[in-house]
């Protein structure tokens, strides 16, 4: 691994690779998807309709961030 240290140490912990990093993805994700969600209930046109269902994909991925993310800090608070 390129880093040295106390975090390449903390990156190695297995709570870090499958809970917290995925968990931040998908915080990032739901934040994206809510301000689509945003954006599409404030359009000019309303016949604009998109493909996206970006309510869904913001609650889905907001779901997965808070279990993923609970997850880390239990792995966080046993480490």
């Amino acid at each position: 691994m390129l880093l040295q240290g106390p975090i390449a140490d903390w990156l190695d912990q297995d709570w870090v690779q499958w809970f917290l990093l995925p968990g931040l993805a998908a915080l990032v994700l739901a934040v994206v998807a809510w301000l689509g969600d945003r954006r599409r209930m404030t359009r000019s046109d309303p016949d604009a309709v998109g493909l996206m269902p970006w309510r869904d994909l913001a609650f889905w991925t907001s779901c997965a961030a808070v279990l993923l993310l609970a997850a880390a800090a239990r792995g966080w608070v046993k480490s």
